[in-house]
C-alpha cells in the first residue's frame, strides 16, 4: 500500500474525526512505514468545523468579539483559509455552551454570526462556508441578517432586531440595506438535515426542546415561523417551508437562504468540495473512513456515502469503520463501498462500549490491515 486516505466523521461523544485519524494512522504506518497517508477531518458544521479545516487545509483562526446569544459581548472567531474562504461555526457566536443554564430560545439571537460574516466579508473573504450546528437559537437567522444590514420593521415602521419570540412583529423586510460586500460574498451553508421551517418535523417542534422550550413555547415558536415564512414568500419571493434542511439552526438554514441567497450543502459535500478531495485523493490504493453508526439515514449523502460516491468515480476501494451497523445498509455497497466493519468487539451497552471505543478502534484497523498485508490488495 503506497497511499491511502483518512477521511472519516466523529463518533459523536467519543472520538473526534482528527482522533480516529491519529489511530488510523498510527497503525498503517505500523504496517507500511512508506505509505503515503492523506488526513482529512470531518467537519459537519457544529463545533469543531473550523479547527478541522484549518487542520486540513492550513490558513489563519481570526479572533474577534461578537455578541453572544443573549446579545453580550463573547470572544468569538473564524477561520480563514489560504485560498480565501472563510470558515465560520454557528455555534461560535450562538452555540448552546454559551447559554449555559439560560436556556430560551424564544430570546436568543444569532446577531453574533452576522458580525462573523460582516468581519469576514470586510477582510477580503473570497467565498464563505457557514456551518449549520450547535445553535441556541430559534430566530431563522434574522439576527445575523440584521448584523449585517438587513431591516426589519414592524407595523408601525420601527426598526428592530427580530428574535424568535418576536418574528410576529415583523412586518416589513429590506434586504436591499445589506452591507455591499457581504450581498456579493457566495455563501455555502453546511447542514445535514432535512428538516422542514415549520411544522411537526420542524425547526421548533424537533429542535427547540433541546434549547429550552417547553410545549407551550414549541408552539408559539412554530406559529411565528410560519407566520415569517408567509411574509419571506411575500416579500423575498422565497418560501422556506420548501426548502429541504430550511429548519436547521432555529431556521438558520431558511433564514441563509433567504437573506444571504446561500446554497445549502450536505456537509461532506462541502468538506470534499473545499478541500480538493478529488485531487487529494488521486492514486490512493484505500480510503478509509467512517462514521458512529451506519444506517438508513447515512444513506441520504452522510459521510461515509458522500466519500464513496467520489471515490466510485475514482475507482478507489472504500473501507468504512464505524460504531454500529444499523439494518437495510445494503445499499451502501453499491455507492461505492467496500467493506463495513463496526468496532464493537464485545456486545456491551453504549455507555460501555464507549470507554474502549480508542482501543476498539485500533484493534479493528489493526485487524484489517492485518488481512490486507497478506492479500493482493496489500501488493
Amino acid at each position: 500500500m503506497n497511499k491511502a486516505v483518512l477521511i472519516p466523521d466523529s463518533f459523536k461523544g467519543t472520538m473526534t474525526s482528527a482522533e480516529i485519524i491519529s489511530i488510523m494512522k498510527e497503525r498503517i504506518l505500523h504496517y507500511y512505514p512508506e505509505c503515503t497517508v492523506i488526513s482529512i477531518p470531518v467537519a459537519d458544521g457544529g463545533e469543531g468545523s473550523v479547527d478541522s479545516f484549518l487542520t486540513a487545509l492550513g490558513g489563519e483562526k481570526i479572533a474577534i468579539r461578537t455578541r453572544g446569544p443573549w446579545n453580550d459581548e463573547i470572544d468569538s472567531f473564524y477561520g480563514m483559509l489560504p485560498d480565501g474562504t472563510a470558515v465560520i461555526e454557528m455555534a461560535a457566536s450562538a452555540g448552546l455552551p454559551q447559554v449555559g443554564d439560560r436556556k430560551d430560545p424564544s430570546r436568543t439571537t444569532t446577531y453574533g454570526v452576522g458580525e462573523l460574516i460582516l468581519d469576514a466579508a470586510r477582510h477580503g473573504a473570497r467565498r464563505l462556508v457557514i456551518g449549520l450546528g450547535g445553535s441556541a437559537t430559534n430566530d431563522a437567522g434574522c439576527g445575523a441578517a440584521a448584523a449585517c444590514g438587513a431591516t426589519f420593521l414592524d407595523e408601525d415602521g420601527n426598526r428592530f432586531v427580530p428574535v424568535g419570540g418576536t418574528l410576529d412583529r415583523i412586518a416589513h423586510i429590506d434586504t436591499s440595506t445589506m452591507e455591499s460586500c457581504v450581498k456579493a460574498l457566495p455563501i455555502t451553508a453546511m447542514c445535514d438535515i432535512d428538516n422542514p421551517f415549520y411544522g411537526p418535523t420542524g425547526a421548533a417542534a424537533v429542535f427547540g426542546p433541546q434549547k429550552g422550550a417547553d410545549a407551550e413555547m414549541v408552539a408559539d415558536l412554530d406559529r411565528k415561523m410560519q407566520k415569517l415564512a408567509s411574509l419571506m414568500e411575500k416579500e423575498l419571493g422565497i418560501n422556506p417551508q420548501s426548502i429541504p434542511g430550511s429548519g436547521a439552526a432555529g431556521g438558520m438554514g431558511g433564514g441563509m437562504k433567504a437573506f444571504f441567497s446561500a446554497e445549502m450543502q450536505m456537509g461532506i459535500d462541502s468538506v470534499l468540495d473545499i478541500t480538493g478531495f478529488e485531487k487529494l485523493a488521486k492514486d490512493a490504493d484505500i480510503i478509509f473512513t467512517g462514521e458512529g453508526k451506519i444506517d438508513t439515514q447515512s444513506l441520504r449523502g452522510k459521510v461515509v456515502i458522500g466519500v464513496a460516491r467520489k471515490a466510485r468515480k475514482m475507482k478507489i476501494p472504500v473501507i468504512a469503520i464505524v460504531g454500529d451497523i444499523g439494518d437495510d445498509i445494503d445499499a451502501a455497497y453499491d455507492e461505492g463501498v467496500s467493506g463495513i466493519f463496526s468496532i464493537n468487539r464485545v456486545a456491551v451497552p453504549y455507555k460501555d462500549a464507549r470507554l474502549r471505543a480508542k482501543s476498539d478502534m485500533k484493534l479493528t484497523i489493526d485487524n484489517i490491515l492485518r488481512f490486507m498485508k497478506s492479500t493482493a490488495l496489500a501488493e
